[in-house]
């Protein structure tokens, strides 16, 4: 009998924000896999690492960080290849992911590969905008508004026609594209109504208007903005 594929969201980055599910199959689990840098290094193993068992079988899934799309698919399909070798045997292989494996999250890749031959489960894990949410201490939404949820990697025509539609915005992948988002949201007088978010839940996370942001942002950093379409104050 084969063995059972787990994808397991591991929250923001903060350890205690992974479920109690989570905490449990990772600290039982004989061999897990997960994403990782060129350089070797992992945050979702970072973020897991205090639950690894001794002698865990680990298989690091190395993802080039470059915007073609060929070498990140390469890389999948040789990490569901290892991982299925191990699922024939009728062992389980547990995923760690980053937030949520299905909100942006590179599980989908390997889901995609794996799932028509090997049964899946799906732990949820809590999700970048609901943590940046949290820091800023402002609610996402209101009533009856809408979220949108957008990544500033769009082209800033683009961009500019999501934000100017939205009732309110989260606003993802920023780093290289900061300029671009504080450009168009200075054009649409959004500025005040904007919050910076670096590296949620960690110990090195910032909080700040948008206005007072620094010019160069990481990957992990993100744009939370509230029309205040429908007021909760």
């Amino acid at each position: 009998m084969n063995g059972k594929l787990y994808g397991i969201g591991l929250g923001p980055g903060d350890p205690e924000l992974m479920t109690l599910k989570a905490a449990r199959l990772i600290g039982a689990a004989t061999c897990v896999a997960y994403p990782m840098l060129e350089t070797g290094a992992s945050f979702a193993r970072a973020i897991a690492q205090e639950h690894l068992r001794d002698g865990v079988q680990e298989i690091a899934i190395a993802i080039p960080m470059t915007v073609a799309r060929k070498p990140a698919q390469d890389a999948y399909d040789m990490g569901a290849d290892e991982i299925r070798k191990v699922l024939k045997t009728g062992r389980d292989v547990v995923v760690l992911c980053e937030g949520d494996p299905f909100f942006y999250g590179s599980f989908m890749y390997l889901f995609s590969r794996l799932s028509e031959d090997f049964k899946v489960e799906i732990v949820p894990g809590v999700n970048s905008v609901s943590a940046c949410a949290s820091v800023v201490e402002r609610p996402l939404v209101a009533r009856s508004e809408v979220l949108t949820i957008v990544p500033a990697t769009l082209p800033a025509d683009d961009l500019s026609v999501k934000i100017a539609n939205a009732e309110a915005i989260a606003l993802m992948k920023v780093g290289r594209h900061l300029s671009k988002v504080k450009a168009i949201l200075k054009a649409q007088n959004l500025m005040d109504f904007a919050h910076y978010v670096e590296r949620a839940t960690l110990p090195n996370q910032k909080v700040m208007p948008l206005a007072d942001a620094p010019d160069v942002a990481p990957y992990f950093s993100m744009i939370l903005v509230s029309k205040g379409n429908d007021p909760w104050l």
